[in-house]
């Protein structure tokens, strides 16, 4: 029961990390921020679905 309890306790290792100057980040979540930043790009540089349709009345 205490193995339990104590496995528990004790961080899980991050994995690989960038190190830039003051700044520390795990690749994975380095990776994620980075989609994110092109996802929010293309949602502001490709136009809606049928915003340049011609009013042909």
């Amino acid at each position: 029961m205490t193995s339990q309890l104590s496995s528990l306790t004790h961080p899980v290792p991050a994995g690989a990390v960038v190190q830039w100057g003051f700044l520390t980040i795990t690749v994975a979540n380095l990776i994620v921020i980075l989609a994110m930043i092109v996802v929010f790009v293309l949602a502001i540089l490709l136009p809606f679905p049928g915003a340049r349709e011609d009013d042909q009345s």
